[in-house]
């Protein structure tokens, strides 16, 4: 049952990561719940942001900079 549950949080949190991302224009394309840390048991689940063009790490790079639409003067 535990599985499970951590299962669909990681699945959750994935797609909230991935609906944020696509919100500021970044698609990372490998982003996906980590197949290994939701096979162990000891350890806790994991989001595999994988790996992304240099365009796209441009785009996360400046969503992560750019200040938030709620802190503009």
């Amino acid at each position: 049952m535990l599985m499970q549950q951590q299962f669909k949080e990681v699945e959750d949190v994935t797609t909230e990561l991935r609906e944020a991302l696509a919100r500021a224009g970044v698609v990372l394309p490998s982003l996906r719940p980590d197949p290994v840390s939701i096979a162990h048991r000891y350890l806790p689940p994991l989001v595999e942001l994988g790996r992304c063009s240099m365009d796209v790490a441009r785009k996360l790079t400046a969503a992560l900079t750019e200040p938030a639409r709620g802190d503009r003067a």
